[in-house]
Parts: structure tokens; sequence; C-alpha cells
């Protein structure tokens, strides 16, 4: 507070007035005439200053609404953007194992394979790819707890371009107009505007 232009006084105020503006948003939810089930995920890989540590991200879809999210730091330090991204799509597809799993228990099946986006091109090859590689062993129980996804059907990982990617908004600044766009696709909007004679 003794000196209010350093950057971590302008970074807080900027969230105080981002708040300020958005303090009317909320989470709509629309009738969806599908019922797939889509995941996006990314990885910040290296991404905090002082650790190096990645974040990565997700948010997964049920038709046309946003059903879970999350943004954490990775707990083991990876020597490749790769390994951090696998990483990321290994959260994912275990959150959307659950999911299915949930679906199936209430009587509402899922009878297509799970999409999941990713933007990293090497991490969607490695998804489908049977090659083993010489990784540790954290990395090697993402690669088969995957693997045997892909192979039962129950995950499709494809890759995305990175505009596209709705979960760098969970990992990443992104320019204004992007972030917007983003920000609306996960359906954090403000409320409708209510109607003459609405109670």
């Amino acid at each position: 507070m003794h000196d209010p232009r350093e950057p971590h006084f302008a970074a807080l105020k900027r969230i105080l007035r981002y708040v300020r503006e958005t303090v009317d948003f909320g989470l709509q939810l629309y009738v969806s005439g599908t019922t797939s089930l889509v995941g996006h995920t990314d990885a910040d890989w290296a991404g905090f200053p002082s650790t190096r540590m990645s974040t990565s991200g997700y948010c997964v879809f049920l038709g046309d609404n946003i059903l879970s999210w999350s943004a954490k730091r990775q707990h083991t330090l990876f020597r490749s953007s790769a390994k951090a991204e696998y990483r990321g799509v290994a959260n994912v597809v275990a959150e959307t194992a659950w999911l299915r799993n949930l679906l199936r228990e209430l009587h509402s099946p899922l009878s297509t394979a799970t999409l999941v986006y990713c933007n990293n091109v090497r991490a969607v090859y490695m998804s489908a790819n049977h090659v083993q590689h010489q990784w540790r062993k954290h990395i090697e129980i993402d690669i088969h707890f995957i693997r045997d996804m892909v192979t039962a059907g129950h995950v499709r990982v494809l890759h995305i371009p990175s505009g596209y990617q709705y979960a760098d908004i969970f990992t990443k600044g992104l320019p204004s107009a992007l972030f917007e766009d983003f920000r609306s696709n996960l359906s954090v909007r403000p409320p409708p505007a209510q109607t003459a004679g609405a109670y």
C-alpha cells in the first residue's frame, strides 16, 4: 500500500474493476436438444513464475450447457509442454468418465463417445499411439488410463486450434475480445432482460 504504482496493486485494481462491472453476471442454463458430452482442456506449461509449475484447466459441456470446470496448478514439474498438456487431458478424461457413470446411474447413458479437445498436437497423438514411451511412472499411468478409455470407445481426443479452445480462459490471460467470447461460450452472461409486467 505504500507504493500504489507497484504491479500487484495495479492488478488488484483491475480485478476489482472487473468484479464491479460483472457483478450481475451468472451461469445461464438452457434446454438443449443434444446430450453429447464434450470436454476442452489446456495447460499453461511452466507458467507459474516462482516454481515453473504448470497450470491446467478444463471445462465439460453436456449438450450446450457447461456442467463441470476446473483450474489448478499441477503438482509435478514437467520438462515439456506435451507432458503438461497430457496431464490436463488425463484430468478431463477422468472427469468425463465420472460424469458418464453418473449419467448411466441416472438411467440416461450416453451412446456416443465423449469428445475431448486439446490444442497440443503431440498430446492428441499420444492418446492414440500405442508405442511405449520411456517416461516416468506418473505419465505412464495417464497414458494407459487414456488409451484404455479411447480403446473402449468412451473417449475421442481431438485437436482444436487455440482460438477455439475455451479452456484457455482457465489457464492464461487472454485479449479482451477473446476472453469475452469464451466467457459467453461458457454461458456466463448478464441476466436476460426483464419483460414488461414480469414479476
